[in-house]
Formats: structure tokens, sequence, C-alpha cells
């Protein structure tokens, strides 16, 4: 009888929850105040979290800015201070836990309890995987999910002792569903071996990592009741940022997907953050191939990732790595 009780009450929850979020598509959503907050963002350096950084400050958050390079960090806190608000930089290898552990108690003692915390930052080795050495692959899989679980347990305690806070995680499309172009292998027949032709492993495994720790996180606080904590999962398609640089669809198709605008991408996310959204895909289409990838069988996912071009859109990605590489340059993002 109390499992009869519990499906109607599940049932119940469930009509609210679709009904709740069909009505938030078509309404705007009420959006909280952030004036006062101590928002930690990482990677603040890069183009994303440049944005997030002026963003945040436009609310009024106090800032704190974490990068490894050190000028453009400082150039971000620069850009936010001009909105009046309090801008601490701090320069941080999330690569190194300790690196990590020890920046977060100077900010405790020095700045004061984090509020907000925005895991931002993210690397891509872009080399091919048989080619790519360990240490890239590492450092991709370090600074991409493990220094989310650092970070948490850094920042998480203080918000759980107040029962206030908020955590974003900028993850990625790619860690709801692989590109078709994982590895490519083809024949060499001169050789009679196979050869790697274009690989993002490194980047789908840590963004998957990203998702899946995120959705652990949030249901763990939903367990332990602590309902003044929220948590928002970013996803975007490919960001304009220089990240991923000649990666690109089938032509007819990509005035259907350009990669988005950094401005917008940050805005979108500010909404859905300001109004504790819990995930948000940008833009809406990516919702598409996330279903499907559930629903639909295996080999019809492939059939429709080679229709859209999405067995060789990283290609042109890895060539323009390897060129520069070859040129005795590689940017770093």
């Amino acid at each position: 009888m109390i499992i009869i009780v519990d499906l109607v009450l599940m049932l119940i929850d469930l009509t609210y929850a679709i009904l709740a979020a069909v009505v938030q598509t078509f309404l705007r959503p009420r959006l909280k105040s952030i004036d006062g907050e101590l928002c930690l963002i990482t990677g603040a350096g890069g183009a994303l979290g440049r944005l997030f950084a002026v963003e945040f400050a436009k609310e009024g958050a106090r800032l704190v800015l974490w990068d490894c390079n050190a000028a453009a960090n400082e150039r971000t806190a620069q850009l936010a201070r001009e909105h009046g608000v309090q801008v601490h930089a701090y320069t941080v290898d999330l690569s190194r836990r300790e690196s990590i552990y020890q920046a977060a108690e100077r900010v405790r003692s020095e700045v004061g309890d984090v509020s907000m915390l925005v895991n931002n930052a993210g690397v891509v080795a872009g080399r091919r995987l048989l080619d790519c050495p360990d240490e890239l692959l590492e450092r991709t899989l370090l600074v991409n999910c493990h220094a989310l679980f650092w970070m948490t347990k850094a920042f998480l305690p203080q918000m759980k002792a107040k029962n206030h806070g908020h955590i974003v995680t900028v993850a990625s499309a790619l860690g709801l569903f692989s590109t078709a172009c994982v590895e490519v292998r083809l024949v060499n027949v001169a050789a009679s071996a196979p050869r790697c032709l274009g690989n993002s492993t490194d980047y789908c495994a840590s963004k998957f990592g990203a998702v899946g720790f995120h959705e652990s996180l949030t249901h763990e606080l939903l367990a332990e009741e602590l309902d003044g904590i929220k948590t928002t999962l970013v996803c975007p398609y490919i960001v304009d940022t220089g990240m991923f640089a000649g990666c690109e669809i089938r032509k007819e198709l990509r005035s259907l997907i350009p990669p988005l605008e950094p401005l917008y991408t940050v805005q979108q996310s500010m909404t859905a953050i300001l109004a504790e959204q819990q995930m948000i895909c940008i833009p809406r289409l990516m919702y598409i191939p996330f279903l499907t990838r559930a629903l639909l069988p295996w080999e019809a996912n492939v059939a429709t990732y080679r229709f859209m071009g999405g067995d060789k859109c990283m290609l042109p990605f890895i060539n323009n790595v390897e060129q520069r590489t070859s040129n005795g340059y590689i940017k770093s993002s």
C-alpha cells in the first residue's frame, strides 16, 4: 500500500515539474539578486571567464578570479572593477590539487567565504590520440574534471554551514553526447596499419565526467535537504572563442547551427543562473541530440552524425593544432 501512495505522489510531482518547465519556457523567469555575494570564477583570464566576470560585476557581486595566466587574469580584474565592485585576482594552477587548496585557504582568510562558485576553466589537447603526450591528456582530465572535485571540497563546507550558495558547472554539449569523430581510423595501405586521423576523446571524456559529477552533487545536496544551495549545469555548443578553431559541421547546415557568440553564451548562462535553473543547453536545439542519443539505436545516431558532418567536424581543428605545433607555437584556451 505504501508503494502505491509513493507512486501517486511521484506522478503528481512529475506532472507538476513538467508543467512548471513548460510555463517557464514561455514566461520570463524571476531572477534573484546576487548583490554583495562573493563569486569565484575559474578560467577568468579566458574569453568566457572574462565575460562572466563582467556580467557578475554588473549584478553587484564581489569577485574572486582564478587563472593560471596572471596577466590575462589581471586584465579581467581591471574590466570588472570598472563596475564598482571589489575584485581579487589569484594565479592558480587548476591541474594541481595543492594549488587549489592553498589558494582556497588564502581566499577564505583574505576575502571571506565564497557563496557562488563558477567552474568555468577548460582545456583541450587537440592532438591525434596516439600522438598526444600522456601529460596533455592528463591535463585535460585534471582541469576539466578532477578540479571540480577539489574546488567543491574546498568551498562547499562553508556553503553547507549556512545552507546558502550556488555552484555552476560550465561543461559542454560534448558532455551529453560525443562527436562521431572521437577517433577516426583509416588504413594506411603502404604501411598496412591503421592511422588515427583525429581525436577529441580527452575533451569528451572530461566533459562527460563533469556532467556526471555535477548531477551526482546535485542529488547529494537534495538528499541532505540543503535546498539553500543551488546548482546550474551549462552545456553550450561550440563557442567561438578560438578554442575549437576550424571545427565545423556540414557546410549546408552551418547557418542552422553556427558557433555561438561568447557574449550570447554568457548572457544565456547568466539568465539560467539567476533564475536558479538546474540545467541549460545552448542553443535549445542541443536538447535534440541529447534525447536522440538515449532513444535511438546506435546505428541511427551514427547515420545522423554522418549526415550532419559530425564524423569529420574535428579534423580541421586537429589540423590547425598540429600546424601551430609544427610551427613552434601552441595556444592554450
